[in-house]
């Protein structure tokens, strides 16, 4: 194991991003206790299985899991698919509270150019792969989808893929199989003929090697006529749950189609939504909010899971994501559509089950703390952990530089005023902790840290920020590094002792002056510059921690603006760094 450095930590070299599982804290009345890592969703729920019109959970009560849809796999339609990562995958759990995952593997739509599953089998199954194990450790749910029109002319191949997934992930509770997105004709001649027959071959496929994950299968007209598929159910295997998709803007899929799905479920068959939307179902137009709120009121009462399409960055309004968001995490609000704000606040917020939702927690009261580890993160950049000797042992974070950074989720129950403690430990001193929301875009006020003369001689410093109430990120940044931190913690306080610290304490600093605009850009970007009486280093990070601009400028005493040509960058998320005459600012852009 790694011993605990005698001197100041190397500088880090390169930024390193990734997603580590780790919970989102609540923060609750508990008088000084520690966050606890709440179960996954699989967990929690075990192995799924259809029970009469219900999908329920290893004990046998019904179950709702909300999550989202990744775009079409394709690999030669652009950007839309760059989202099949472990970053999107974690993100999703952690800030959204997302507990199910489905990949639109691309069957033959697109053709050669499009590069989808039957023209380049490699790519599709590495993103498939790759989708899968981000859920596996994540602990939530992952469909795997056939994501085609006509899937019956494409069996022989669907049976090859299946029984690969099944071979390759059919132990893992995790998995559902989806073996036909949305067949297009509608009729029960075409369920009884075509879409049922070819549902059978390759479900007996797949329970040949796995005996008891999840199916579901594909029901006519787009996945709209599950009461057709109710008439007549397959009956030759067992836990088979039935397509449904709506999109709540379009007139056919309100009142009409609720009844239809109505239908369904009293003449006794489970139903799954892996595909809806806030919008029309061409993808485009504004969301509907009251049809949304029904569409998600009848999914409670009935206790039907369900997956939003789509998490993608296009230039319609299905997405969640705006044109030129970046394939990494975190997404700040900025970045999402007016689809994307409405869905995630229906999925933080839904409670799995039928039951009703437990009483909401009280606030904290004055005094009251919540200990966040520092190493439960659940994204973060350029950081390491290792063992302290600090009371109570276990882990701190270190190695920290200029740049790096650490993100939490958390639930803020009331709007005021809170006590920031930091554990801390370092050599020299000097190092400078930033407390930031919104992607690093908003800083809520630094904090400086002292020298307490050894890497794990530990002291606590202090600073008093106001928080608005309800689930939000909120990071730890570093403009200055050359320190450790074992803790962090939250404790509601009242104006009268708001300055109060344990061993020591700091006073948060104003707002950074440092700013950039437009964000997201294309051609050019504005940078306002803090007041300095020297010359300030302006460096431009790309996202593998490559110097892709720096240059000199000289400090005024005011604030000056630069304005700085990106054009010749490509697209992506970059980091600015300004540092000289006593400050180091950071701060993030993307360029579409």
């Amino acid at each position: 194991m790694k011993q605990t450095p005698t001197s100041q930590p190397a500088a880090h070299r390169g930024w390193r991003a990734g997603l580590l599982g780790a919970a989102a804290l609540l923060l609750t009345a508990c008088g000084a206790c520690e966050a606890q890592a709440p179960q996954t969703a699989v967990q929690q729920y075990g192995q799924l299985k259809v029970s009469g019109n219900k999908i329920v959970d290893k004990n046998n009560q019904p179950v709702s899991l909300a999550g989202n849809s990744l775009f079409w796999s394709n690999p030669g339609w652009g950007p839309y698919n760059d989202y099949y990562n472990a970053n999107t995958v974690g993100w999703l759990k952690n800030s959204w509270n997302a507990k199910i995952v489905r990949i639109a593997m691309g069957v033959e739509e697109g053709g050669q150019g499009g590069r989808p599953y039957l023209f380049d089998k490699a790519a599709n199954l590495a993103k498939v792969r790759t989708v899968v194990n981000a859920c596996l450790a994540q602990g939530i749910y992952v469909i795997i989808d056939w994501h085609t029109h006509h899937a019956e002319d494409y069996q022989a191949e669907a049976i090859t893929f299946f029984k690969q997934m099944a071979t390759e992930f059919g132990d893992k509770p995790n998995v559902i199989y989806e073996v036909y997105n949305e067949p297009r004709p509608d009729g029960a001649t075409e369920w009884n003929n075509v879409i049922k027959p070819y549902a059978e071959a390759v479900a007996g496929a797949i329970r040949a090697i796995d005996p008891d994950n999840l199916i579901i299968v594909g029901t006519p007209l787009y996945s709209q006529r599950v009461d057709l598929a109710a008439d007549n159910p397959i009956t030759k295997y067992s836990n088979i749950a039935y397509t449904l998709h709506f999109y709540a803007a379009f007139q056919p899929h309100q009142q009409p189609l609720i009844d239809i799905a109505q239908k369904a479920l009293d003449k006794g068959v489970a139903l799954f939504v892996t595909e809806w939307g806030t919008v029309q179902n061409t993808g485009a137009g504004a969301p509907d909010p009251v049809w949304t709120e029904k569409w998600m009121t009848f999914l409670k009462k009935n206790s039907i899971s369900h997956a939003n399409w789509a998490m993608v960055n296009k230039d319609e309004g299905a997405s969640a994501l705006v044109p030129g968001a970046p394939n990494s995490g975190p997404w700040s609000d900025s970045y999402l559509t007016a689809s994307g704000k409405l869905v995630k606040g229906y999925i933080q917020n839904w409670n799995g089950t039928a039951t009703p939702t437990p009483p909401t927690p009280q606030p904290p009261t004055t005094g009251s703390t919540t200990k966040v580890e520092a190493e439960s993160y659940n994204a973060m950049n350029g950081v390491r952990t290792q063992p302290t000797t600090d009371t109570g042992g276990g882990l701190n974070v270190g190695y920290l530089d200029a740049g790096d950074w650490m993100a939490y989720t958390i639930t803020v129950p009331t709007a005021g005023t809170y006590r920031i403690d930091y554990r801390v430990a370092s050599l020299n001193g000097g190092g400078r902790i930033s407390l930031e929301q919104n992607s690093g875009t908003t800083f809520l006020g630094t904090v400086t840290v002292p020298k307490t003369n050894g890497w794990q001689t530990w002291t606590t410093i202090s600073q008093t920020v106001t928080l608005q109430a309800g689930r939000q990120d909120i990071a730890i940044g570093v403009p200055a590094g050359g320190y450790n931190v074992n803790w962090w913690s939250f404790t509601k306080v009242n104006s009268t002792n708001r300055a109060a610290s344990s061993e020591s304490v700091a006073t948060a600093s104003q707002p950074t002056t440092l700013a950039l605009y437009p964000n997201p850009t294309q051609e050019q970007l504005t940078v306002t510059l803090p007041a300095a009486d020297g010359t300030l280093q302006l460096t431009v990070f790309n996202a593998q921690g490559r110097a892709v601009i720096s240059r000199a400028v000289a400090g005024q005493p005011g604030a000056q603006q630069l304005r700085m040509p990106i054009a010749a960058l490509e697209p992506g998320s970059y980091l600015v760094q300004v540092s000289g005459s006593g400050t180091s600012q950071t701060s993030r852009f993307v360029i579409q």
